[in-house]
């Protein structure tokens, strides 16, 4: 662990632990060995009992497993936190040097948990008093409103490093990794022996042609903008984006696109997609996140046919993700189906946009 914190810069005292805690064990298994993280990262709980400690399971994405602790102290004071625990395999597909020296700078500008502590596979977060968004939510036009907004002022937000846009570099890393994969199971072997990687590799070669006429702004991009890491309280009104493992340097267009697609949710239910109008909406809260200016329609337009080319490969991009997760992944999750619900409709949309060019 010690080349992430030479690289996380001046955090270098945030407490950290070698520990790994196996992400397959059940709740009541899993519980002992959280409570001896938490002693090991944090000493002032070293001798407190472990009745005092309690964990519950937050939720169980297809990357990662959030716990919430918390901990009620002899003196009758109380504490909660998360405790992040990343999938197997991950590093696969997410840099997590990137990842924490980003969390250190979207916290400070307001974004996000604060990063307590970092262990041998995850690591342990402020608890934020929300609920987690549903893909019905994301349609809400208040919600959609705030969520726009929130993402300018998040592509804001300049991180110290490279600004060079990592899609396609990111894409090349997928696609090396995902063309060489074998299958135990005959099953998955055969699905995975019908996909033409030289036809991907092709399809990446034009996308790339046809996106660089928009010059999309390079930005801090999120990249992973699903209603799973998007949180809101009622009551304060507030609204939080969270999980960055994937953001990077990326380009503006790429962050919008990804968010419409997310409308459908795991499930790929691209009736869900948003409509032209409800797009239109995002963008111009997007190009106005404090109300002081008017928005013109060609700017509107403008980004909205940015976005709609760049949610291209946004399909891409998750649908060689998700060939590496069915290899490397032993989350219960049918990754192989989502690369082609992903890829299916990527050359479905791909052909709608090439008759409208």
């Amino acid at each position: 662990m010690g080349a992430l914190w030479d690289e996380a810069g001046p955090d270098s005292d945030l407490p950290h632990s070698p520990m790994v805690v196996d992400t397959t064990l059940s709740l009541p298994h899993i519980t002992p060995h959280i409570i001896e993280l938490c002693k090991d990262l944090f000493r002032k709980w070293l001798d407190l009992d472990h009745s005092n400690f309690s964990v519950q399971t937050l939720s169980g994405g297809i990357t990662n497993l959030l716990l919430k602790v918390s901990i009620r102290e002899d003196n009758g004071a109380s504490e909660c936190f998360t405790v992040r625990l990343y999938g197997p395999s991950t590093e696969y597909v997410i840099n997590r040097e990137r990842e924490l020296m980003a969390i250190k700078y979207l916290s400070a500008a307001g974004f996000g948990a604060k990063l307590l502590g970092v262990f041998g596979n995850g690591m342990v977060q402020s608890f934020i008093n929300a609920r987690t968004l549903t893909v019905q939510d994301m349609r809400d036009p208040k919600l959609a409103a705030q969520i726009a907004k929130q993402l300018n002022k998040f592509h804001q937000v300049q991180i110290p490093g490279s600004k060079e846009p990592q899609l396609w570099n990111d894409m090349a890393k997928f696609i090396d990794k995902a063309s060489v994969l074998s299958f135990d199971d005959a099953e998955k072997q055969k699905k995975y022996e019908t996909i033409s990687f030289v036809e991907i590799h092709n399809e990446i070669y034009k996308l790339k042609e046809l996106t660089s006429h928009f010059c999309s702004p390079v930005v801090f991009a999120h990249n992973d903008l699903l209603c799973g890491n998007i949180m809101v309280n009622e009551e304060e009104e507030k609204l939080y984006l969270i999980d960055f493992e994937y953001g990077s340097y990326n380009y503006r267009g790429f962050d919008i696109g990804n968010h419409f697609n997310e409308y459908a949710g795991y499930e790929c239910d691209y009736s869900l997609y948003p409509t032209k109008d409800q797009q239109y909406h995002f963008i111009r809260n997007y190009l106005n996140p404090d109300g002081q200016k008017e928005v013109c329609d060609a700017e509107i337009e403008a980004l909205y046919v940015e976005s709609s080319t760049y949610m291209l490969a946004s399909h891409l991009y998750w649908a060689l993700w998700a060939l590496i997760q069915a290899k490397m992944s032993s989350i219960n999750f049918d990754y192989l189906g989502y690369f082609f619900l992903r890829y299916n409709q990527y050359k479905m949309k791909s052909k709608e946009c090439l008759q409208q060019t």
